[in-house]
C-alpha cells in the first residue's frame, strides 16, 4: 500500500494548480478513503477493478449521499486514469450498483437554509459593539448583497471595492468556484452594506489589504479569515437572534446568505437570468433547487 500512496501523492502534486484546492482536497479524501477500505478487504486499489468499486459503491450506501458517492466514483476513475491504468468500471455491474443506489437514496441533496431580509437585519443587529461585531456586520451585509460564496467573500480585496454616489457600492469578484480563470464578475451593494463596511474599513488598518482580515485578542492580522470563519460568524449570529422565528443554527451554512438572497430576488419579481447573474451561477438547475423551497406564494 506504501507505493500506491505515493503513487498517489505524485498524481495529486501534477493536479495542483489545474483545479481549486478544495477540489483536490476532496479528491485525495475520495482517494484514501478507498485505499482504506481496500486495506481492510485485503483488495489491490489500483487499477480500479469492477469488483472493486461495486463493493465500495455497496460499503458507502448506509452513510453518504448520492451526490457524494459519485463524486467519489469520478474521482476514483480520475485518479485511475492518472495513474496510467485502464478504466475497467464501466461495466453493467457497476452501472446497476449506481442506479440501485440511485432508486434507494433518491438524489435530493441536503441543502442549506436560505437568511432572508428580514433574519439578516436582526443578525446585523445583534452584534457586539467590538471590533469583531463591526467586522460581521459588513461581511454579512455584504455576503447577502453580493450573493457571495464563502471563498468569495474571503478573497475580497479593499481594492475589489467602489463606492457609488448614490450611497451603495459596487464590487468585482474577481475568480470563483464557476469562473477559475478569473474572468471576473460585476455585483452591488445597498446603501446598508455601504455604511456598514465604511465603519469598518476606518477601524481596519489601511495596510492590510483582505478586506474582512482575521482578528486576534482585539487585535486585526495581516490576513484574510478563512472560509471555515464565515461558516461559524453565520451559525454564532443565528444564535443571537431571539424572540422571533428563525432557522436552526445546525441547518445554515456559509452558503446560507447566498441562498436567502436569491429567494429574495424572486419574491421580488426578478427573473431567472437575473438572479444567476447576481450570483455567478453558469447553471440554471443548480439555482432552480435553491429557490424551491421560498416562501413565495403566487396566489397572494
Amino acid at each position: 500500500m506504501d507505493n500506491i500512496s505515493t503513487n498517489i501523492e505524485t498524481v495529486f502534486c501534477h493536479l495542483s494548480g489545474a483545479y481549486a484546492p478544495n477540489t483536490l482536497r476532496s479528491y485525495y479524501a475520495d482517494a484514501r478513503s478507498f485505499v482504506d477500505w481496500c486495506d481492510t478487504q485485503n483488495i489491490e486499489p489500483f487499477p480500479l477493478t469492477s469488483a472493486a468499486m461495486c463493493g465500495f459503491i455497496d460499503h458507502m450506501q448506509l452513510a453518504y449521499s448520492y451526490s457524494t458517492i459519485r463524486r467519489r466514483i469520478s474521482a476514483l476513475r480520475r485518479v485511475n486514469k492518472l495513474m496510467g491504468f485502464e478504466d475497467l468500471t464501466h461495466t453493467d455491474e457497476v452501472y446497476l450498483s449506481i442506479r440501485k443506489l440511485k432508486r434507494s437514496k433518491g438524489l435530493e441533496q441536503r441543502q442549506a437554509v436560505g437568511i432572508n431580509h428580514d433574519i439578516l437585519i436582526k443578525m446585523i443587529d445583534a452584534q457586539p459593539n467590538t471590533l469583531a461585531g463591526t467586522r460581521n456586520r459588513a461581511l454579512l451585509s455584504l455576503g447577502y448583497d453580493f450573493l457571495a460564496r464563502r471563498s468569495e467573500l474571503v478573497a475580497m480585496k479593499c481594492d475589489d471595492l467602489t463606492f457609488t454616489p448614490d450611497g451603495g457600492l459596487k464590487g468585482i469578484i474577481r475568480k470563483s468556484k464557476t469562473d477559475q480563470y478569473g474572468r471576473g464578475r460585476l455585483v452591488f451593494g445597498s446603501d446598508r452594506s455601504a455604511k456598514l463596511v465604511k465603519k469598518w474599513l476606518k477601524l481596519k488598518p489601511q495596510q492590510i489589504q483582505s478586506l474582512f482580515c482575521a482578528i486576534n485578542h482585539n487585535q486585526c492580522i495581516d490576513r484574510a479569515i478563512c472560509d471555515r470563519s464565515v461558516n461559524e460568524i453565520i451559525k454564532r449570529s443565528i444564535v443571537r437572534v431571539k424572540r422571533c422565528e428563525r432557522p436552526s443554527d445546525v441547518d445554515v451554512s456559509g452558503h446560507s446568505l447566498r441562498v436567502g438572497a436569491a429567494q429574495d430576488l424572486l419574491t421580488k419579481g426578478f427573473d431567472l437570468a437575473a438572479i444567476m447573474r447576481a450570483g455567478g451561477w453558469s447553471d440554471p438547475n443548480t439555482v432552480s433547487r435553491y429557490l424551491k423551497f421560498t416562501q413565495h406564494n403566487i396566489w397572494q
